[in-house]
């Protein structure tokens, strides 16, 4: 028959791994790469555009110029529940810059998926550096 020591310890390390302060860090990482993924959306919306009178609206498929402000102004980072967390724009033309519109003569000018894309790898690092703070702290 085997013995077996410190089960009791181990069982209760793995609850505090599981427990709501490790959600919350892992929720808070999430939402923190949700913000990264905004930014670089953000970014490559402004970056080089020309507003106003001087508009010159992009070419397929680099990202939509800025013109108004209005599609990178509602680009946001929410948290949306225990250990999710999305980016998403509202513009109401949001999704037509983003896939397309064959109604409206509209090529796809992507900017979000991009955005994810580039921010993958740090926000994979995100998460990875919160869990293993929550492992370290559980003892």
């Amino acid at each position: 028959m085997v013995k077996m020591t410190g089960v009791e310890a181990h069982r209760r390390r793995l609850e505090r791994i599981q427990g709501p302060r490790a959600v919350e860090a892992v929720t808070r990482a999430l939402y923190g790469g949700a913000q990264d993924i905004q930014i670089e959306a953000q970014l490559s919306i402004t970056r080089g555009a020309t507003s106003g009178k001087n508009h010159t609206p992009s070419t397929a498929p680099d990202p939509p110029n800025n013109d108004t402000g209005v599609l990178a102004n509602n680009i946001e980072a929410a948290i949306t529940g225990p250990l999710k967390a999305q980016t998403s724009s509202n513009a109401p033309y949001a999704a037509a810059q983003e896939l397309g519109s064959e109604k409206q003569n509209l090529p796809e000018r992507p900017y979000m998926r991009p955005a994810a894309k580039k921010a993958r790898k740090r926000v994979t690092q995100r998460v990875v550096r919160a869990v293993n703070r929550v492992v370290a702290s559980s003892g």
